[in-house]
């Protein structure tokens, strides 16, 4: 019978306690409880969630979390519907006071901020501005640059939006502080179609368009915004959900619109596919393990209402030893 280092020409360690920070594809022998251990990457699942109310693509979207995502707007329907999901069901809330789409969003179900936006007619690049308190939208102060298919992050008081079109592709960014918006320094590269994840001090910008679809990745530190590894997959019309650690990029309009890809904060891997191709939807979810993808346009690119959820990432397995 071959041993493991026959093998692979390696011994396994053997050790009292699992080690702190493991690589994947190392293995070991945890003395202490008596098993085999390894560190495997999986690509993660989707399955299937509450459908929308409303089909819609091109949405205003927020939620920290797959159980507490918010979707409003969109390019059907009223334009100004509202809708909240608890982990297996929507429920209608309260309307915009603008009906718009390609609109950007940031925050929670209970304190929601929503800006810029399209009407079709008469006006696109909108600059408006609004503020949900968990029941009713009130206006607040407009964004400095009016624009639509914009990505935004952060919180009600704290909320970061960038890019967009104005016309023309833009870097522009702006930070929201509960009461104004103001301008900061500007992407590295102007694109639309983008999508964001983090917070304000900690934001993450993802795919767009800028000429052809774009893999582009930045990371902004609260000040400036610096260039990391691209996607592998370039592509617009991107949702993304997550922080600037730990994010996931969900559909786009390339190929099957099924693509999935998830950020450990240095590079991209590609993860399981979705069941429902998409662009243009809607995403919630804390990490880049945990979230949750809804509406959009499908194959055919009409509006879809349906909701997939992901789960999966780096876990650590173990494996049954014959001692």
């Amino acid at each position: 019978m071959s041993t493991f280092k026959e093998i692979r020409g390696t011994l396994i360690k053997s050790v009292s306690s699992d080690p702190a920070n493991p690589e994947i594809g190392e293995m070991w022998y945890n003395s202490t409880i008596g098993s085999l251990k390894g560190v495997v990457s999986l690509t993660g699942q989707w399955v299937s969630g509450g459908n929308l109310n409303t089909a819609r693509a091109a949405m205003g979207y927020a939620g920290p979390t797959t159980n507490t995502a918010f979707a409003f707007g969109g390019n059907n329907g009223p334009g100004n519907n509202a809708e909240q999901y608890n982990g297996s069901s929507w429920t209608e809330v309260g309307d915009l006071n603008t009906a718009r789409s390609y609109l950007a969003g940031a925050g929670t179900q209970t304190a929601a901020l929503g800006f810029g936006g399209y009407v079709n007619p008469p006006n696109r690049y909108l600059n408006l501005s609004e503020e949900y308190n968990g029941s009713s939208w009130s206006e607040g102060n407009n964004l400095n640059t009016g624009r639509d298919v914009l990505a935004g992050c952060g919180t009600q008081t704290a909320g970061l939006a960038f890019g967009g079109f104005t016309p023309g592709n833009t870097a522009d960014t702006e930070e929201y502080n509960g009461t104004s918006w103001s301008e900061q320094n500007n992407l590295n590269t102007a694109r639309r179609g983008l999508a964001g994840a983090g917070i304000q001090t900690l934001a993450l910008a993802m795919g767009g368009q800028n000429g052809p679809s774009s893999a582009l990745t930045e990371e902004y530190n609260g000040t400036s915004w610096t260039a990391s590894n691209a996607l592998n997959t370039g592509r617009e019309g991107i949702a993304g959900a997550g922080i600037q650690t730990s994010a996931i990029a969900m559909g786009g309009n390339v190929t099957t619109k099924t693509l999935t890809e998830h950020y450990d904060g240095t590079s991209w891997t590609a993860a399981a596919v979705m069941a429902t191709g998409k662009d243009s939807a809607g995403g919630a979810g804390a990490n880049n393990t945990t979230a949750l993808i809804f509406g959009g346009r499908g194959a055919a690119n009409s509006p879809t209402a349906t909701t997939e959820e992901f789960t999966g990432g780096t876990i650590t397995k173990t494996f049954t030893t014959s001692t």
